[in-house]
């Protein structure tokens, strides 16, 4: 029993000293993701502190056996021990109830969890589904508000409007991606067991509010326009929550998220403090065991007195405390940092994926690599006769020079159109090479050519040999334009779908989006409306942008869709056809 209450006290102590360090350090701080480790690691390292067993280690230290004998004889109550008084018969009637007491707020708690649990599963079971965005939600049957549980999404549709219910999604799947409910659980399954303790309680709800900031920060980075969404907020704001286990949209307290949203970005230097983490940790592991060490001596010190007692009348007699034979001084390792200096520049200097300012082309950017490609790029006869066509992606490195090496090909298409498309690439000129934190780095860079041939005319036959053998970077050559090449749809029954849906084609635009460093410089920002034509193989043909920007812009947005992988293509009375189709491509400046 004293065992299991001392572990309760270190594991308690260590979630409040915890609590307090986040407090100081890291709840004001814009880096969510870190924040959500941090969190969880406070639960599990308080849980693992007290059963770490670093007694052997300690007991070879002279300074720490010198802490724990102080530790013995100044912070630890003194060990008295009386017989035949019953002076302890009311101490462990306490310690009875107060453990009976415990168990059984712990047992409500768990029942209410499992009750929780059970709700969440029948309403998943009772509801009706459907697809929204591409995605499988379950239709609440009331106007209760959104929520999420691991990857079942729950929302009432006639209650938001479609811009609302965009939001929703995005909101709601960043929830069910990244696992956030396995915080909530941990989170629950912490505040159970240490009920008694406010600070379990404290950190729930940081947890819960961290990860409302990361599905808001993932619902702005979309591109929805902040004020719009927090007035959305706030109209769901009356909508009471019937459980705690799942994540709900409009979680309270609105007014931190709120400002979280607006508050400024913390400077990437502000990650360093996370590292003070780890020597708090490593302290409370060592204070815990000099804990034990001191509390096992003066044990085994009572138990000596306690026998000695037993055998002797009360006297006057003074023992003598038994005598350790003094152990060799063990020879301590000296402490050396990990780190090691490198040299900025070397040959294994590694190649950065997306860096501050990307590589440019040097004549116009984006717009000018397309106008390059299309000129210099020639047709292999070989595949024109063989009637290969097809999108060859290839990635090369930009150098700090500029230079273009590491070229490869990520999509093969045929061995003819390969070898083109590396040869045009190699042959580029010198670009301007990408900087991050002011300083020239190396650049991963992949670009996709597609080689397509034009469509012939069903009543003419047309000789390969007059093909035109400029290259079609994501567009198809004027003469397959024509009205009798092909009948292009606006809406067919089934429309075209991205690959995993809408919300599969915000993430991919998500994640590939460049933004240009001169549009950064002008603060060129906006909604870039593309359109573009889905064929029957699913091939995106022909993006033209109907909504302009800034040709920067214009032109990033023209590469995103090149680069998008092949679309389910849309059917009309069960033939695959020829749709067009709109996307918008906003760009904001943070």
């Amino acid at each position: 029993m004293r065992k299991m209450l001392a572990y309760f006290l270190k594991a308690n102590v260590a979630i409040a000293l915890f609590y307090a360090f986040y407090r100081l350090f890291f709840h004001k701080d814009t880096f969510f993701s870190w924040r959500r480790t941090a969190l969880l690691c406070f639960f599990a390292i308080s849980a693992a502190i007290p059963l770490l067993n670093i007694q052997t280690w300690i007991t070879k230290q002279e300074p720490m056996v010198a802490m724990a004998d102080l530790y013995a004889t100044v912070v630890l109550p003194e060990f008295t021990m009386e017989i035949g008084t019953g002076s302890t018969g009311w101490k462990n009637l306490i310690t009875e109830y107060t453990t009976i007491a415990y168990w059984s707020v712990v047992s409500l708690l768990l029942l209410r969890f499992a009750l929780q649990l059970t709700g969440i599963i029948r309403l998943a079971c009772r509801c009706r589904q459907t697809r929204i965005a591409g995605t499988n939600v379950h239709l609440l049957p009331q106007a209760d508000g959104p929520f999420s549980f691991f990857h079942w999404i729950f929302i009432h549709p006639s209650s938001h409007t479609e811009e609302e219910l965009s939001e929703i999604m995005t909101h709601e799947l960043t929830h069910a991606r990244q696992w956030h409910s396995v915080d909530v659980i941990i989170s629950e399954l912490g505040c159970i067991f240490c009920w008694f303790n406010p600070f379990a309680w404290l950190t729930k709800q940081e947890i819960r509010t961290n990860l409302e900031y990361m599905a808001d920060a993932r619902v702005l980075e979309h591109g929805y326009d902040s004020k719009t969404y927090q007035y959305h907020l706030l109209g769901l704001a009356h909508q009471k929550a019937s459980a705690t286990i799942y994540n709900s949209f409009n979680v309270l307290p609105l007014k931190k998220r709120i400002r979280m949203m607006n508050k400024r970005r913390t400077k990437e230097i502000g990650r360093t403090k996370y590292l003070m983490f780890f020597p708090l940790a490593a302290s409370l592991m060592i204070v815990s065991n000099i804990e034990a060490v001191a509390r096992t001596t003066k044990e085994i010190a009572a138990e000596v007195i306690e026998a000695v007692d037993t055998r002797m009348e009360p006297t006057t007699t003074k023992s003598s405390a038994p005598q350790v034979a003094p152990q060799p001084k063990p020879d301590i390792p000296s402490v050396t940092y990990k780190g090691k200096a490198v040299g900025k520049d070397t040959l294994d200097t590694p190649a950065f994926e997306v860096v501050e300012n990307m590589p440019e082309f040097p004549d116009g950017g984006m717009a000018g690599l397309m106008q390059y490609l299309a000129e210099n790029i020639r047709y292999p006869k070989k595949a024109q006769q063989e009637g290969t066509q097809g999108r060859v992606t290839v990635q090369f490195i930009v150098e700090k020079d500029g230079s273009i090496s590491h070229t490869s090909i990520l999509r093969s298409v045929h061995p003819e159109l390969d070898a083109e498309a590396m040869r045009v690439i190699n042959t580029m000129p010198k670009w301007k090479p990408g900087t991050q934190r002011g300083e020239v780095v190396r650049v991963k860079y992949t670009i996709p050519v597609t080689f397509r041939l034009p469509e012939e005319d069903s009543t003419v036959n047309k000789p390969v040999e007059k093909i035109d053998e400029t290259a079609v970077i994501g567009r198809i050559p004027e003469k397959a334009t024509t009205p009798k090449a092909r009948t292009v749809f606006e809406v067919v029954e089934k429309m075209p779908e991205y690959p995993g849906g809408m919300s599969a084609m915000m993430a991919f635009i998500n994640k590939n989006i460049k933004y240009p460093a001169e549009a950064q410089k002008t603060k060129a920002q906006g909604r870039v409306v593309i359109q573009f034509i889905v064929d029957t193989e699913g091939n995106i043909i022909e993006p033209k942008v109907i909504q302009s920007v800034d040709p920067l812009l214009d032109a990033e947005a023209i590469r995103l869709t090149a680069i998008m992988p092949k679309w389910k293509p849309g059917m009309q009375r069960g033939q695959a056809v020829n749709v067009k189709y709109t996307v918008p491509i906003v760009f904001r400046l943070q």
